[in-house]
């Protein structure tokens, strides 16, 4: 089972901390063939997390935890201007070379550079305090944007959103695309359990998606249904599309996905209209016609019978849960505002968080790095 190791170092932000459990935790829990221990590793000197709603962590582990880690992902902290704590450069080092993935989360950048395995790198961090970074640590080009940098085995985030879509980019990795999209959407809804329970979600999230990939013989086709999803389209079409007699086509659907070809198909339509939900401010009546379920009473039914909720509660829970997840409420550990997303001074009005919540709708919200 992969390791991901968490160095809690003191004051670093609660949700940092937290933010790798929730978003790989999602990962195991809604795809069974899915695997991760995540293992908080308190640092030297650690006492607990930073304002403004400190706690304490009660953890066997030290920076041994580090030891046999696939993953370490080091959040930001108190004090990240000074020399890491004793332990920590050696502890990251070996990780290093021993082949481990290492990821740093806002201001946990600082902690990483010191080490020197960012020297010629890219690297991020919060967006207002980028120069501060590329200052101390001139041999690291630091991104002002505050994106996810991929140098592998290195890679690197701004806080709070950033540090989930860290995470979300090592999930696809891992395992794919698919199961990166589901989680993302599982993380930032968290929606109540399905009214059928009898017919659970997980397995389906896990299917659908899954036989669109390379190594798939129906990869094409199901890239095909997937592209028109808008038309009305039958078993027939996609047995001719892939080749196939009617019954080898189900049979080879069962096969790879778990699902019987319109199943699938009506699985795809709602879960394209999950994200049409999500990333738009389209009427049902327009979502409906684009994902092929008619009309917006046909919709409602399958969506209510997929996802165990209406589209209008779906499209409000998911913009309230991103909203208070963007906003961070009083000071961080470092006794300054928290950051915003957008860029320092500009007017949150005409922001585009779109562009840094990697599709999420656009929200003005508070960060902190």
């Amino acid at each position: 089972m992969p390791v991901i190791a968490v160095p809690a170092l003191d004051g670093v932000p609660g949700h940092q901390l937290t933010g790798p459990g929730v978003s790989f935790g999602t990962a195991v829990r809604h795809h069974p063939h899915i695997a991760y221990e995540v293992r908080y590793c308190a640092g030297p000197g650690f006492r607990a997390t930073g304002s403004p709603a400190p706690f304490r962590l009660d953890t066997p582990w030290g920076l041994e935890g580090l030891a046999d880690a696939d993953t370490v992902l080091l959040p930001g902290h108190d004090g990240f201007r000074a020399e890491p704590p004793p332990g920590v450069v050696d502890a990251l080092r070996a990780a290093a070379g021993r082949g481990s993935r290492i990821g740093a989360i806002g201001t946990g950048t600082f902690t990483l550079a010191a080490t020197g395995l960012l020297d010629g790198r890219r690297a991020a961090t919060g967006r207002r305090y980028a120069a501060e970074l590329a200052e101390r640590h001139p041999r690291v080009e630091v991104d002002p944007e505050g994106s996810v940098m991929d140098a592998a085995p290195f890679f690197s985030a701004a806080g709070v959103l950033g540090g989930v879509d860290l995470c979300l980019r090592l999930i696809t990795l891992d395992h794919g695309e698919a199961v990166a999209v589901e989680t993302e959407r599982q993380v930032f809804l968290q929606l109540h359990e399905p009214a059928e329970p009898a017919e659970p979600a997980t397995p389906v999230a896990a299917a659908v998606g899954t036989a669109a990939r390379g190594g798939s013989r129906l990869g094409p086709t199901i890239r095909w249904m997937e592209a028109h999803l808008d038309r009305p389209l039958t078993v027939h079409d996609l047995a001719d599309h892939a080749g196939l007699t009617v019954r080898g086509l189900t049979r080879r659907f069962r096969t790879e996905t778990g699902l019987p070809p319109l199943q699938y198909l009506l699985r795809a339509r709602v879960q394209r209209a999950q994200r049409l939900l999500e990333r738009g401010d389209e009427p049902v009546e327009r979502i409906a016609a684009r994902t092929g379920l008619g009309t917006p009473a046909n919709l409602r039914h399958h969506f209510l019978h997929h996802t165990g909720t209406s589209p209008r509660t779906y499209r409000t829970a998911f913009r309230s849960l991103v909203s208070t997840l963007t906003w961070a409420d009083g000071r961080t550990g470092e006794g300054h505002p928290a950051e915003a997303p957008w860029a320092d001074g500009a007017d949150p009005a005409g922001s585009d968080v779109r562009r840094r919540t990697s599709g999420r709708p656009e929200t003005n919200g508070r960060t902190d790095s």
